[in-house]
């Protein structure tokens, strides 16, 4: 008889702590904060179908969860995926899709096919094409060529802003290529 009493008493509590008012405080919970949110961010865009070298992406956080993302890219889908997979992230409140899709042409895809084996066919920088993401991006707008992304010294700096110079057929070269030693480290 003292089991089962003790088992109904035990039941009892086990059903208290079930309901929410009295389980704990009064107070309403606050949305639980994503301490890797920045983390969680890049790895969704860095594991995006279809994001290759010729994209261009970043993100800014807001204090309030807001994600704005920014940058270039050739693809539609890349750019609508990339809002998706940030908006389901925890801690993301609502996303601003600021992505600019690149125009269509075949003027552009020849400069970046040019661009692409200027860089990475040259033997002094094939090692940045080992990895599934390049850390060098080839921005080509109109004729025009920005260089995004990070390189481990300032000879390669310059060797891959050389070699993007010598292209025939482009208007302007923009070199936003930073050393890895510039950029912060989680």
């Amino acid at each position: 008889m003292k089991l089962g009493t003790t088992f109904a008493s035990m039941f009892t509590a086990a059903a208290l702590l079930a309901v929410p008012g009295f389980a704990g405080s009064a107070k309403t919970p606050e949305p639980v904060k994503n301490a890797n949110l920045e983390s969680d961010i890049r790895h969704a865009i860095n594991t995006l179908a279809y994001y290759d070298v010729f994209d261009d992406l970043s993100f800014r956080i807001a204090d309030d969860g807001t994600v704005t993302l920014l940058g270039e890219v050739t693809r539609y889908n890349v750019r609508n995926n990339a809002g998706s997979a940030v908006k389901h992230i925890a801690g993301v409140t609502k996303v601003d899709n600021q992505i600019e899709v690149l125009p269509l042409s075949y003027f552009d895809d020849n400069i970046r096919i040019r661009a692409y084996n200027a860089i990475f066919g040259f033997p002094a920088l094939s090692r940045y094409s080992l990895n599934s993401r390049s850390p060098i991006r080839i921005i080509v707008k109109n004729g025009n060529i920005t260089l995004a992304g990070v390189v481990n010294s300032e000879l390669d700096r310059r060797l891959v802003e050389m070699r993007i110079r010598a292209l025939p057929n482009t208007f302007s070269v923009t070199n936003h290529l930073r050393l890895d030693s510039e950029v912060a480290v989680d």
